[in-house]
This record gives C-alpha cells, sequence and structure tokens, in this order.
C-alpha cells in the first residue's frame, strides 16, 4: 500500500510540475530590447502604413521627438480607405492626383486597380443590369490583355463572376470577392508609392520579422538547438499558425 501511495504521489507531482524553459527562451528572456528602439519600430509603423493621426498621437505620447513629415502619408491613407470601401474610382483619380505617372509607369498595377473596380462594378450588379461592368471590361481592361496573356487570364476568371451565382462559386473565383483583395490591393499601391516617393517599400518591422524567419530557417536547417516552436508574438502571446502582419 505505502509502494502504491509513493508511485501516485510521483506521478501526480510529474504530471503537475511546471516544463522547465528551453535554453534558447531563457536567453530570449534575458534580452531586453530598449523601449525607444521599441517605440521608434512602432512610429515607422505607422507612418509607412498610411495612419498619420495614430502616428502624431502615438509620438506625443511616447515623448518622441518629431519626425520628418511624410508629404504623402495623408494622400496615402485616403487612397487606401478608398480601396477597402470599394471606391476604386477615386483611389484612382486620388493616385493620379498624387503622382499623374504613377500608373503609366506600372501597368501592372494599373490594370490590377482596373480589374478590381471590374469586380466592384459586378459586385453591385448582381440581380441587375450587368451592361456597366461588361461595357467597362471591353473599353478599360480588354485592351490592356491583347498584348498580354496574364492580363487576358485574369480578366477572364473575373468576369466568370457574371455566369455563376455567388453560393456557387469555385474558391479561387469566391476569392475575388473576399475583402482580402482589396486589402492586398491597397498594400500594393501603398508599397509602390512610397518607393517613388521615399526610396523604401515597408515598415522596417516587416523586414525585421522576414529576417527573423530567415534566422529560424537556416538555425533549424543546421540543426541547432531549438524549441519545436519559436512564437513570433505577433499576437498577443497566442500564435495560432495564422499570421496577422503580412510580411510578404
Amino acid at each position: 500500500m505505502d509502494l502504491h501511495r509513493r508511485i501516485q504521489s510521483q506521478t501526480s507531482s510529474t504530471s503537475t510540475a511546471t516544463p522547465s524553459k528551453h535554453a534558447f527562451e531563457t536567453r530570449v528572456a534575458d534580452v531586453k530590447s530598449p523601449k525607444s528602439d521599441i517605440n521608434a519600430l512602432i512610429l515607422d509603423y505607422l507612418m509607412m502604413e498610411g495612419y498619420p493621426k495614430a502616428a502624431e498621437k502615438f509620438q506625443k505620447e511616447a515623448n518622441l521627438q518629431p519626425w520628418q513629415v511624410d508629404p504623402t502619408i495623408n494622400a496615402r491613407q485616403q487612397i487606401q480607405h478608398a480601396i477597402h470601401v470599394g471606391d476604386i474610382q477615386k483611389a484612382i483619380s486620388d493616385l493620379n492626383e498624387l503622382d499623374p505617372g504613377i500608373l503609366d509607369s506600372d501597368p501592372h498595377l494599373h490594370f490590377s486597380l482596373l480589374r478590381l473596380q471590374l469586380i466592384e462594378l459586378i459586385r453591385n450588379a448582381r440581380g441587375y443590369d450587368p451592361s456597366a461592368a461588361i461595357n467597362f471590361a471591353q473599353e478599360k481592361l480588354a485592351p490592356r490583355a491583347a498584348s498580354n496573356e496574364q492580363f487576358l487570364k485574369e480578366l477572364e476568371k473575373t468576369m466568370a463572376l457574371l455566369i455563376f451565382p455567388p453560393d456557387k462559386l469555385q474558391p479561387d473565383l469566391a476569392a475575388l470577392l473576399h475583402s482580402d483583395l482589396r486589402r492586398n490591393t491597397a498594400a500594393q499601391v501603398n508599397e509602390v508609392v512610397l518607393q517613388r516617393h521615399t526610396e523604401r517599400r515597408e515598415a522596417a518591422i516587416r523586414q525585421l520579422v522576414r529576417m527573423r524567419e530567415w534566422a529560424e530557417a537556416s538555425c533549424r536547417s543546421k540543426k541547432r538547438n531549438l524549441p519545436d516552436r519559436i512564437e513570433l508574438g505577433l499576437n498577443n502571446g497566442d500564435d495560432n499558425g495564422h499570421d496577422p502582419m503580412v510580411t510578404t
């Protein structure tokens, strides 16, 4: 009986014991990044992503030195907002006003915006006359697609939205109507504007995240002693396989 109790006690102690930290996690915990560096990264992200009011407020609250004002930040915010709400014509108009030559110099970006505008016309034509969408496709996209095979494939795929009802769409077609396409196009526009006006395409934190991912992959390929899973820390300590920050 005494032996049985001792075994039970040892088993209970083992099951409730707090697992020890991996040596790598201990080393990481000992590294203390200066708060000023973290604040600078946050401010840079807000500026580069086009959040002028949030950037100004954070700068004051964090008591940071004023940064050089990016003259495109307000325009970039307005353009991205227009894309997010589906007003692509306004986004194109604002983009041309900000930089008249930007679309002429980037045919792929121009086509992406026009195709997104076509998708919005098709979305709004559900159950109604689709002639506006068809005319737009013929006038704005068909001439560009005639000399570009990739553009032609994308146009044909988009026009298929007029054929099938929303509940019968294949996943690749349904993705065209998802808000992710607006978000990705807005990010693409923001990156192109940034590169033309600031010589940078993205916030520094995105580069750091990719660098960190590369470093982990490199270490694992060399069989370094690492934990089975290393959290990125971008989701309140609960990374679940879905990266909340687009890093590509």
